[in-house]
Parts: structure tokens; sequence; C-alpha cells
């Protein structure tokens, strides 16, 4: 849960150094702030598990067959 509150901020931070753009630089967003937008998504995304191997019933079948 921490990490994902952690991703939160981090997004938020990114998002508000990317829009905070200096005259000198009108066209273009910081890239400081597109690194913590894309350090925050890969936090996200672990924190919610999304990439955990989760095994199918016929690998779970599968591995216990081989165990016996």
């Amino acid at each position: 849960m921490i990490e994902l509150v952690a991703a939160v901020v981090l997004l938020a931070a990114g998002v508000y150094f990317y829009r905070g753009r200096k005259q000198a630089d009108a066209g273009y967003g910081s890239q400081g702030g597109v690194l913590l937008i894309v350090v925050a998504a890969i936090m996200a995304v672990h924190a919610l598990g999304l990439l955990d191997y989760r095994p199918s019933q016929s690998e779970l079948e599968a591995m216990q067959d081989r165990a016996r």
C-alpha cells in the first residue's frame, strides 16, 4: 500500500514538473517530469502485482503430477 501511495505522489510530482515549463523551452515539457511519470508507472504496476506469475489450473495439475 505504501508503494502505491509513493507511486501516486511521484506521478503528481511528475505532472507538476512536466507542466511547469519555462519560457526558454515553451514547446517541450521537463525531462525530469517524464522520468518521474515513468518511474511512478513502474512502481504502480509492481505495487498492484500486475506482473505476478499466476499459473493456470492445467499448470498446477502438471506440477502436482511431476511432484508425485
